[in-house]
């Protein structure tokens, strides 16, 4: 199978070369052609345009930074639409909107090609080995046809519905780990404050009930201080203002959520809309005067464990 990648940034360019490490026949298309240059010395080729890459490709995977951005990619003059036909595979990895998604989609499948949205979950650091988690909605029968690449791709492959269910149940999962990352800053300013040693702090969380799949990594990269973990504020405050769209178009009054959104915009003012998400506790570093880190933890976030061939998750019935 031929695979095209358009979107090498912090994720997508660990997707891509998982795809590239498992000898599929790769191209790419890069705003910047220098983020592609590491891929394209290690066998794979370039294409001019998105239309270029899905003439040329089977399946087309994109992972971009906005709606917008994958709107623009499909729907431009040279965009992947203007290459499609019958038999082809679009597959949105980027975290999106439902109603956009919906849209894109429908104009892939009246282009006779198939649609799957595949948004993952889990970090960097898991999509660099495959590890990471994938949503995909989707038909069922599109499903079968591209699980094969997304085993490749992650871990844990769940098949969540139809078109619109991955987008958001993504949004909903970011939303709960920007939930988490505020309140471990919360709890580890407040600990610090108390005189209790950070060390022994982060040890509590994790052997406790208030443990988390945000505490065992982003934790340790603010503790260690470079705050390292490729994700950034404003790419935080559009993921929680597409779940506060989700919850105004369902009539759900939220009291968390806003509050949320107040506080990373007022970290984006702060720091800048490109400040590294977990340095949001540096809100609470100034008000307080405290330096809330330690030794002992790492710079980044590296997976150990051993690239495996996904598996399909079943939901319980």
């Amino acid at each position: 199978m031929k695979i095209g990648f358009i979107g090498l940034g912090n994720v997508g360019a660990k997707l891509a070369g998982s795809v590239l490490r498992n000898g599929f026949d790769l191209t790419l298309n890069e705003l910047d052609k220098s983020l592609a240059q590491p891929f394209l010395d290690k066998g794979a080729h370039w294409a001019d345009s998105p239309k270029e890459v899905a003439e040329n490709c089977d399946m087309v995977i994109t992972c971009l930074p906005s709606p917008a951005a994958s709107a623009e990619v499909m729907e431009a003059e040279n965009g992947i639409l203007a290459g499609l036909s019958e038999g082809k595979v679009w597959a949105e990895m980027s975290t999106t909107d439902e109603a956009e998604m919906k849209r894109l989609a429908k104009r892939v499948i009246d282009a006779g090609a198939r649609a799957v949205e595949c948004p993952v979950s889990g970090g960097c650091h898991r999509a660099d080995t495959g590890n990471i988690s994938i949503f995909a909605g989707c038909t069922r029968e599109t499903f079968e046809q591209v699980l094969p690449v997304l085993k490749i791709l992650g871990r844990r492959v769940l098949h969540t519905g139809d078109i619109g269910t991955a987008s958001t149940l993504k949004v909903m999962t970011n939303y709960l780990a920007t939930i988490n990352l505020v309140a471990l800053g919360e709890s580890l300013t407040t600990m610090a404050a108390a005189g209790i040693d950070l060390n022994t702090t982060y040890e509590a969380i994790r052997i406790s009930s208030g443990n988390s799949f945000v505490h065992e990594t982003e934790s340790q990269v603010i503790l260690n201080g470079s705050r390292e973990i490729n994700f950034t504020l404003d790419l935080v405050a559009k993921d929680i203002g597409l779940f506060q769209e989700i919850a105004n178009r369902n009539n759900v009054p939220l009291d968390i959520s806003p509050k949320l959104i107040q506080v990373i915009n007022d970290g984006i003012e702060r720091f800048g809309p490109r400040e590294k998400s977990p340095n949001i506790i540096k809100r609470l570093e100034e008000a307080t005067g405290l330096d809330i880190t330690t030794t002992g933890f790492p710079a980044e976030m590296i997976d150990d464990e051993p690239e495996e061939t996904g598996y399909e998750v079943t939901p319980k019935r």
